[in-house]
């Protein structure tokens, strides 16, 4: 078993990347989380990694951390998620704040990640509730819980069709143009103007 991979970045794109580890080349599927803490080509990375085996293919799957590898294994562990649909989950937003969705019952969350319906979403909730931890715990540790603007500028984002990762993207160059502490309204009109830049 593959349990991480440290080396040489040498592709980075937005759904994997290649890790060259003593000069094997390494592809690892990461999530938009992940790719978060994925250095530039040619600079030093280590990655948490699990190798889902199968009949026709062998796939590498790439974590920033332990916690989002775990995360990846209990969501592919909820009939109807594969790999692919667990990592468009882990795209949508740091583990913590996926735990306490999870914690607090928020379907909506999932179903915003491709490939997902209600049904799936509920059972991912009804599933894992009792995996994911104590949900004060989850509450307390997670900055961007209900009331905070970044997360209520990323729902708005979502409601208008953004992909969680899109979403991510657009608030992170919003958040730095408008500043920290901006309003959720701001940070939405910031984004939009962003995203009609691009």
């Amino acid at each position: 078993m593959i349990a991480s991979v440290s080396g040489k970045v040498l592709v980075r794109r937005s759904d994997h990347v290649v890790v060259d580890a003593s000069g094997v080349g390494y592809r690892l599927a990461v999530s938009a989380e992940t790719l978060k803490s994925v250095p530039a080509a040619g600079r030093d990375a280590t990655l948490h990694a699990h190798l889902v085996a199968r009949e026709d293919s062998l796939s590498l799957y790439g974590f920033a951390s332990e916690e989002e590898r775990d995360l990846f294994l209990a969501l592919t562990s909820v009939s109807g998620v594969g790999p692919k649909v667990a990592m468009a989950v882990l795209s949508g937003g740091a583990p913590r704040e996926l735990r306490r969705a999870i914690a607090t019952g928020d379907a909506k969350r999932f179903q915003a990640a491709p490939g997902i319906g209600k049904r799936t979403a509920e059972r991912i909730i009804v599933e894992l509730k009792d995996k994911v931890g104590d949900e004060a715990e989850i509450a307390a540790a997670v900055p961007g819980r209900a009331g905070d603007p970044r997360s209520e500028a990323r729902e708005g984002l979502l409601g208008l069709g953004y992909t969680p990762a899109e979403a991510e993207r657009l608030l992170d160059a919003a958040a730095s143009a408008a500043g920290d502490g901006a309003p959720a309204e701001e940070l939405v009109a910031t984004a939009l103007r962003e995203a009609g830049t691009r």
